[in-house]
């Protein structure tokens, strides 16, 4: 078993999942990516990451769902997932924590925030 950390990125933007991957890896990280919730759920339950960054808004299955399932499956319940979104405003902060999500971070932010926010989930686990 490899004790790297894994971070599941979910986002439908390319660029994000290249941004936010890449910085990740240069700071001694594993990383996979997925385009959608669908996707996302799939890996998650396949590759069992240390930690999710989930986008809300997303083509085929959106954030919100994805991680209200992930967090109904005893397969990965105990994966947290941190919302990394667009959608900065009160209400969406409040559905993420609602739907399951333990850190928010609004894009556009710096990858030394996500970094950051990384690294406090996985001290708390």
């Amino acid at each position: 078993m490899n004790a790297t950390p894994l971070v599941l990125l979910v986002d439908d933007y390319p660029d994000t999942r290249d941004l936010y991957g890449t910085y990740l890896r240069t700071r001694g990280y594993r990383t996979e990516e997925a385009e959608d919730g669908v996707e996302g759920l799939a890996k998650a339950i396949d590759l069992h990451p240390s930690v999710v960054l989930m986008d809300l808004a997303m083509p085929n299955m959106n954030g919100w769902d994805a991680t209200r399932l992930m967090k109904g499956d005893p397969r990965t319940t105990s994966i947290p997932v941190i919302c990394l979104t667009a959608h900065g405003r009160d209400e969406f902060r409040k559905s993420a924590f609602d739907a399951g999500c333990v850190g928010f971070l609004t894009k556009p932010c710096l990858p030394s925030e996500v970094l950051r926010e990384v690294q406090r989930v996985l001290s708390a686990t």
